[in-house]
């Protein structure tokens, strides 16, 4: 018996859970809180993608005669094959059976229908990448025929990522979602329904609290709080996470309470701790009787706002650890859906998630729902906390991967967090979202890259000097181009995201943003790119004050979900034209080719010729930032410590002594020579600069030096330091 079941609904992703309630559970265990966690996204995947399973769904399919369409007709023909290897499938993209990789990509082995006709030409794709990953294309993509044949003849709400995703989009009032609920359940109903019963009557269950993130996870949520309801009246249900603390903050149908007592908003720890204070004593002796944290809930026939309780919300440092227990981490699937790097990060891999900080530290874009307090209060979390936490998840979980899933990690902390791994001398692999701002300095991307940082993503937005300013990103494209040039060449992969539409952005400034990153692919600076559509969300700047952005706002009243704003731009442009365009060409790029062609080859509508020049990105990287080291700056060595050699040259009857010092490294070896005196002080030094050691500043480095020579300046920019500098001698 558990007091609270804690829900992530479908689905979110194949190939790790999703966070919310791993932060939870770690959290309720430092209250001493009894809690079970459960991802039924991945349990109804594998309760569906199975031999048995899926001849019910081709025998449902032909009772329903939804075999119409020749692509289904071709599915359900050849369905003998889908059910023989539906479960080896599965096994090999939880990694357990690799070698079935060369069966997968031997020729005619898995049935092929519409979701294979994308591949022109795979080992154009993936023949730098290996069997594997070839192999875990294919499978995805049998499974996505079949998700395909779900979606036509069985559920038209299905979907890997996200369940009846409509339903939740722009609903301002309940009416939609409400009938719906009302209908008989679906075949995917079903399962879920009876995966949550058998875990209800596991844990007897005294609070169950549905995390719902996504508005595809919305009608899951209420239609597992509906059968919880209606069999389990009991049992209290409340409802957190990313779609209500964005869209439900004004909810007012009181239709809403029928499935849910509580609505929380914001960090759930301290709501979710006054939830079961009142459900485990319901009593006026319990001092929080009553009194909750940012709480929707029913009274008298009324939807009321409760935030009555004293109580402060908790510091990011007495959180606990997440953690993963009670999830079944070796039966998550890794799949890739498409030929980008970075998003088969995003789906290939369990990876541990864990955040730097609380909110963003810059907290400006327009664009972003910087009033809401997820965003807008930021604590940072101390690097060696952070650490202990990824020890004790490495420990608990068998995995050492990290995605940090912040807003935008602090550059100053990341730096922190890279020297404590280095110091405990931990193999971590881990990427994280940033701004590409001016502090990624080269020296700064090498020390990410040793801590084991892999990738990065971060927000070029709309490649344009004029709109970046609008948006108030911070960063100019100079500046972009200089950063992701540090991390590239630090072996660091970046993605970029890219935004068209913005308000006032004209077609000039689509055109040109594309030929930057046209000359960013090129140079090789980014790797991966995305482009999204600008999207009005009532909490941002821009959803706020809309005039000031030249946007006419089409207002809807609002019962219940207030996100995304219907809206005109006063240019009048109608900006879902460059969709397919701009999408078509960054897929070109980031496999190396098209560059050569004219931007308007990737439109069927006529465009004005680009105003960047065609060496602009390469201008830019060439630029010297001339900042002197700064005094307080710390000074690091990342290798190891030399081989020394002494040796002698005599000139003109004099003899000079030297030593040389003789690097290996894990790719490559070097060698640099000082004189003897020098080179001994310098031996001493170099103990003291590695990395897992207390730092030197560059201050108190001059000091020490000229304590005993001249010419520190001489010193520091001579030959030797200059091939230190380049072998991991870094000035932080």
């Amino acid at each position: 018996m558990k007091d609270i079941l804690l829900i992530t609904p479908p689905f979110t992703q194949l190939n790790t859970p999703y966070p919310a309630t791993v932060y939870l559970k770690g959290f309720l265990n430092t209250k001493g809180i009894p809690s079970f966690q459960m991802d039924l996204g991945i349990e109804v995947v594998l309760a569906l993608f199975n031999k048995q399973k899926l001849q019910k769904l081709f025998d449902l399919a032909f009772q329903n005669n939804k075999l119409t369409k020749p692509n289904i007709q071709r599915i359900y023909s050849l369905r003998n094959e889908y059910i023989k290897n539906i479960d080896a499938v599965i096994f090999f993209l939880q990694g357990k059976n690799q070698t079935f990789a060369r069966q997968i990509c031997s020729e005619n082995f898995l049935p092929k229908a519409s979701r294979f006709d994308q591949l022109d030409d795979i080992d154009w794709a993936f023949g730098s990448m290996g069997i594997q990953d070839k192999a875990k294309h294919l499978a995805t993509l049998f499974l996505e025929d079949l998700s395909d044949f779900i979606v036509e003849c069985v559920d038209e709400n299905f979907g890997f990522s996200r369940y009846a995703e409509q339903l939740g989009k722009s609903a301002n009032n309940f009416d939609e979602l409400y009938v719906h609920l009302q209908q008989e359940s679906s075949y995917i109903d079903a399962i879920t329904i009876q995966i949550l019963e058998n875990r209800i009557q596991e844990i007897q269950p005294k609070l169950v609290c549905i995390s719902i993130p996504f508005p595809g996870n919305l009608y899951s949520a209420f239609k597992c709080a509906q059968f919880i309801k209606n069999k389990y009246p009991e049992i209290k249900i409340g409802m957190g996470g990313g779609f209500p603390n964005t869209e439900l903050r004004s909810v007012s149908d009181v239709r809403v309470f029928e499935f849910f007592d509580y609505i929380t908003l914001d960090d759930g720890e301290l709501p979710i701790e006054l939830l079961y204070s009142n459900v485990m004593n319901p009593s006026t002796e319990n001092p929080d009787f009553n009194l909750f944290k940012r709480t929707f809930l029913r009274k008298k026939g009324k939807v009321i706002y409760n935030n009555l309780s004293p109580k402060n919300d908790y510091k990011q440092s007495d959180l606990g650890t997440p953690n993963y227990s009670d999830l079944p981490l070796n039966n998550y699937i890794s799949v890739i859906e498409i030929a980008n790097p970075m998003h088969s990060l995003w789906s290939d891999g369990r990876w541990n998630k864990l955040t730097m900080a609380h909110g963003c530290y810059w907290g400006k874009c327009t664009f972003c729902d910087i009033s809401l307090d997820y965003i807008k209060i930021y604590e940072p979390i101390a690097a060696k906390l952070l650490v202990d936490r990824i020890e004790e998840m490495i420990l608990a979980t068998g995995e050492n991967g990290f995605h940090f899933v912040d807003e935008a990690a602090p550059p100053a902390l990341m730096k922190e967090v890279a020297l404590e791994i280095v110091k405990r001398d931990l193999t971590v692999t881990w990427w994280a979202n940033i701004r590409f701002e001016k502090s990624f300095t080269k020296d700064l991307c090498l020390l990410l890259k040793a801590s084991g940082c892999i990738a990065v993503s971060g927000g070029l937005e709309v490649a344009s000097d004029r709109l970046l300013a609008l948006i108030d990103k911070g960063v100019t494209v100079a500046q972009v181009a200089q950063v992701t040039n540090n991390f590239t060449n630090a072996g660091v992969m970046v993605h970029a995201y890219l935004m068209y539409g913005f308000p006032t952005q004209t077609v000039q400034e689509t055109v040109d943003s594309l030929e930057m990153v046209r000359q960013l692919f090129e140079l090789g600076t980014i790797q991966s790119g995305f482009w999204h559509q600008f999207a009005l969300t009532a909490h941002s700047p821009i959803g706020l004050n809309p005039s000031e952005y030249g946007v006419l706002p089409d207002y809807k009243e609002i019962s219940f979900a207030n996100n995304d704003i219907q809206f005109k731009d006063k240019t009048g442009i109608n900006h879902d034209k460059f969709s397919y365009g701009l999408k078509k060409s960054i897929f070109n790029f980031m496999h190396g080719i098209g560059f050569d062609l004219p931007l308007q080859e990737w439109f069927d509508f006529k465009l004005p010729k680009t105003t960047i020049a065609t060496n602009y990105i390469e201008t830019c990287l060439q630029l010297e930032n001339y900042f002197g080291i700064k005094p307080t700056a710390k000074i690091y060595w990342l290798g190891g410590f030399p081989l020394i050699t002494p040796y002698s040259k005599t000139k003109k009857g004099k003899v000079t002594n030297y030593i040389q010092l003789f690097f290996q490294t894990n790719n490559d070896d070097f060698e640099i020579s000082f004189e003897e005196e020098k080179g001994t002080w310098f031996l001493l030094i170099l103990e003291q600069l590695i990395a897992s050691k207390e730092a030197i500043s560059f201050a108190n480095l001059k000091i020490a030096f000229e304590n005993q020579f001249n010419d520190f300046e001489l010193f520091w920019y001579s030959k030797p330091i200059g091939i230190l500098r380049a072998n991991g001698l870094l000035v932080l």
